[in-house]
């Protein structure tokens, strides 16, 4: 099995996990539900890093307390960091209010 693939499905059912636990507070992001089953987990975090927007789904769950469900937190897990640019990585970073590493590289 491919590894960057294993990855790719690892993150995908990270990515729909968020909407299990959010589900569960009473939240539902559908919006990013069904991005995520047509895009797939990884497109999705790139399209939603690429925009200036920020999602309404941050701030929802920021209001309920868990950043740990945010695409933004994913993305900085160390376990899915080569799926990321570096900067996706910095925007992720810069939403969620974390001070900029020194030398985050590819």
């Amino acid at each position: 099995m491919d590894d960057t693939a294993d990855l790719e499905r690892r993150f995908d059912a990270a990515m729909r996990n968020i909407y299990d636990e959010a589900a569960r507070l009473g939240y539902r992001p559908t919006r990013f539900l069904e991005m995520v089953s047509e895009h797939g987990g990884v497109e999705t975090a790139h399209r939603l890093l690429a925009t200036d927007k920020i999602q309404d789904g941050l701030a929802q769950l920021f209001l309920l307390g868990r950043l740990d469900l945010t695409v933004e937190h994913h993305v900085l897990v160390p376990e899915y960091r080569s799926l990321f640019s570096a900067e996706e990585r910095r925007v992720a970073r810069t939403r969620l209010g974390i001070k900029e590493p020194a030398g985050d590289a590819p």
